[in-house]
């Protein structure tokens, strides 16, 4: 199944992907950086850099590690609905593909769509894409 992410909320995008993961199918997800966050900008802004913040003092290279990229985010975001911390959760979270774009491989076949998670259903017009948050939190792609 390849979903394609644009104007799709993300934790409606997230649940939805993971019940099909763990029914067994392969997921794919392009377009992350177009990804919808609901809420106001400077709020959403204000609870990234917050996590970003977020470290050990006593070594910062044992973690934790955010990750920053869109794609990185929008499987975050999937793994958070996942029963990672079981083995059918973890089988399920690596059929997982997120990408930016359409990849070549990708690039014939049939995108998907979900009615039930789309921008237009949001009843605000306060929102953020993912590509927004991520170059804000100083990613590169």
């Amino acid at each position: 199944m390849i979903i394609d992410g644009k104007d799709l909320v993300l934790g409606r995008l997230a649940s939805f992907a993971a019940k099909r993961l763990l029914e067994g199918e392969q997921v794919a997800i392009v377009n992350a950086e177009q990804v919808v966050v609901s809420g106001r900008q400077d709020a959403t802004f204000d609870a990234y850099d917050a996590w970003l913040e977020t470290r050990n003092l006593t070594n910062p290279r044992k973690g934790p590690f955010h990750l920053k990229r869109p794609e990185e985010l929008v499987r975050t975001a999937v793994r958070g609905m996942l029963p990672f911390d079981k083995p059918r959760g973890r089988k399920a979270f690596r059929r997982l593909r997120v990408h930016i774009g359409v990849p070549k491989e990708l690039s014939g076949k049939e995108l998907m769509s979900i009615p039930d998670a789309s921008l237009e259903r949001l009843g605000t017009r306060r929102f953020i894409r993912v590509g927004e948050l991520s170059k804000h939190l100083g990613a590169r792609f």
